[in-house]
Order: structure tokens, then C-alpha cells, then sequence
């Protein structure tokens, strides 16, 4: 146990959490928050789950899904238990939804050790480009992110989030002092995430995580995944894109459109048909004018492929998380007719991961 960051002893007793838009109250002992994984020990708010693991695994960039960052290259992924979300369609529920019981310490499933130190001597070993906070939410276990980061970046490793983006910004400021990039799901407009997630405010709180992170400096794809009946309207669609769009530009914030499976507590709805996402790839491109829109979690070459905005050649062709063919310069500029294409970093083909689930 570590003690946590980011909360208050109030002057009638009651531990208040700062973490998130929750702010949690802890007033007995043993207390637990909404994320499942912040307990009140004493006068003090302890994070349960610091460097323990559910899992890690090299996974290739592309799979957070980042695009556009260090294409090609490794990412040693790390996730733990929790989440300050209760989505009703988890596809990672079994960590995600993993609580610590009021007053009990013992973890919810098997964990094992995996200290900020070891973390970064293994994405050495495995020759990683990153390290991604994933699997389930990162910033629940922000303390154990922000010291592994550090590590990491002394040792020229870059640092990774995929996040349901639902922090407060004093804690989201510190976050960003050692992460270089990040995916943010945006999941609906706020009926969903009061109807389908368990929160208030999300859309509001998470378009302002984008946009803190953008402010400083951070690599930023977004995410957006459609499920039939829920968010799957032309409307949300171009919502999503305008927004993207009059914030930042048709370039600075690659989107990707990708499919649900049922799954959690969602078994009775449809896969998403390809078809939707489709349509919404052409509204955000065409409609809208975004130049970097994909689609994920189903086979469509030409939803995987970066274009050139200027000549519309594909530039990057990937299928599945490989990249098959690359026409960018050594500055990642198109190599047919020199328009410089929003790539951080270079091109790093790191077959580390694959040798990994080989």
C-alpha cells in the first residue's frame, strides 16, 4: 500500500478524494471509493493497488490504438484492477470491475508485483519504444503511473495513457509532466455516460481532458466506439469530428471509429455492423474535413490507412497492427509530394511483440 495523492482530511474528519470528478468521500475506516481501489486507512487515503499488476504484455503501438506516434514501434503495457466507471459494456470487465471490499485489503483476483523499477527494466529488455498505462484505467493509478514515468523517461522510454480521460485537472496537470501521449475515449454524449457508464458530466469533463493535454503539449488520439442503439447516430458522429475539428483542426487529433462485441452486461446488443462505421468515417472526413479518421476492430484497409491530405496517396498501410508499407521521409513528410503528415516521432519497426505472443 502506498499512501495516495490527490485528496483532503477535512476539518470534520472525512477524507475527501480529489482524484476525480467523484470526489469520493471517506468517513469510516476501511472506506473504499467508487474506483474500487482507494481505501481510508487511519487519517489517511492509501492506493491499494500500487505496483501490482493483473497483467502486462508488448503489445505494438497501434494496438492502444495510436497511429501516429513511433509508428510500428512496441509498447510494454501494464494494467492492474479497477475503474472509476462502471460501463455497462466493459470489454475488460474482469479487471475493470475488480474491487477491494470495504475494510479488506486482500485484492479481488491474483496480482503480482511489478514495482516502477522492474516496470522500466523489462520495457528495456523487451526493447520498448513506450510504456502504455492500460487495460483498465490508468488514472485511478495515477501515483504509480507518475513515479514509473519518471523512471521511465531517464531512460529515454516514452509514456503512454489510454484513458477514459475522467480526472480533475490538478492531477491531470501533474500527469502531463511525464506523459508524451495519449488515447481518450469519448463515449457518447452525456445520456450515455449517465445511462451506460455510471457518471455525470463525462462528456463535458472528458472534451476538457483532451483538451488539457493538448494545451500541454500531448500527443492525443480519441476514440470513439460505437454501439448499435446507443451512439450510433449520424448527429454524434458529426458532433465528434466539428468538435475535434474546431478545437484543434482537420490534423492535430487523429479519431478512430471502432466496433463493439457484445460483451459485460451488453450481451443482448449486435455487433456494431461495419456499415456504421463507415458512415461515420465519411461524415468526419468528407462532412466534416478531418484528415485522419480510422475505423478498428474490423477488417477495412482503407479504414487502417493514413492519407496524404494534400495528394491522397496512402502514405502508411497497416493490416491489423502491422504496418505493410510506409512513404513518409526521415521529417515524416509524404514522399510523393512532400506534405508533412502529424506523425510524432519516427518510424520504429519493433517486432518484439510478436515474438512476445509467438
Amino acid at each position: 500500500m502506498k499512501e495516495a495523492k490527490w485528496w483532503e482530511l477535512r476539518t470534520d474528519g472525512v477524507i475527501q478524494c480529489k482524484l476525480c470528478p467523484r470526489h469520493c468521500v471517506f468517513k469510516e475506516e476501511g472506506d473504499v471509493g467508487a474506483c474500487g481501489v482507494r481505501m481510508r486507512i487511519g487519517d489517511k487515503l492509501v492506493s491499494l493497488i500500487y505496483g501490482k499488476t493483473s497483467g502486462w504484455a508488448v503489445d505494438p503501438i497501434e494496438k492502444k490504438p495510436l497511429f501516429h506516434f513511433y509508428p510500428g514501434s512496441a509498447a510494454f503495457s501494464i494494467g492492474t484492477v479497477g475503474c472509476n466507471f462502471f460501463c455497462l459494456h466493459c470489454q475488460n470487465w474482469f479487471i475493470s470491475q475488480a474491487r477491494f471490499k470495504k475494510g479488506n485489503t486482500t485484492p479481488p483476483i491474483p496480482l503480482d508485483e511489478l514495482p516502477p523499477k522492474r516496470a522500466v527494466e523489462l520495457a528495456k529488455t523487451y526493447n520498448c519504444t513506450s510504456i502504455a498505462y492500460t487495460y483498465n484505467e490508468p488514472l485511478i493509478f495515477a501515483e504509480y503511473v507518475y513515479d514509473t514515468a519518471k523512471l521511465a523517461e531517464k531512460e529515454g522510454i516514452k509514456n503512454v495513457l489510454v484513458t477514459n480521460g475522467y480526472v480533475e485537472e490538478e492531477p491531470l496537470r501533474d500527469l502531463m509532466k511525464v506523459i508524451d501521449a495519449a488515447n481518450v475515449d469519448l463515449k457518447g454524449d452525456e445520456r450515455f455516460y449517465r445511462e451506460v457508464c455510471g457518471v455525470r458530466d463525462g462528456f463535458e469533463v472528458v472534451k476538457r481532458t483532451i483538451k488539457t493535454m493538448k494545451e500541454n503539449g500531448i500527443h492525443v488520439e480519441v476514440t470513439c466506439l460505437i454501439i448499435p442503439g446507443y451512439n450510433d447516430k449520424d448527429e454524434f458522429f458529426e458532433s465528434v469530428a466539428k468538435w475535434i475539428y474546431d478545437e484543434f483542426g482537420p490534423d492535430a487529433v487523429p479519431l478512430h471509429f471502432t466496433a463493439f462485441y457484445p460483451n459485460y452486461r451488453m450481451t443482448n446488443v449486435p455487433p456494431t455492423p461495419a456499415s456504421a462505421l463507415l458512415r461515420a468515417r465519411k461524415i468526419a472526413m468528407k462532412r466534416v474535413g478531418l484528415h485522419y479518421v480510422y475505423t478498428g476492430n474490423i477488417l477495412h484497409t482503407e479504414g487502417e490507412t493514413t492519407f496524404c491530405p494534400s495528394c491522397e496517396r496512402p502514405v502508411i498501410r497497416r493490416r491489423g497492427f502491422s504496418i505493410v508499407e510506409y512513404k513518409l521521409d526521415e521529417n515524416n513528410r509524404c514522399k510523393y509530394c512532400g506534405t508533412r503528415i502529424n506523425i510524432v516521432g519516427k518510424y520504429k519497426p519493433e517486432s518484439s511483440w510478436l515474438f512476445f505472443y509467438l
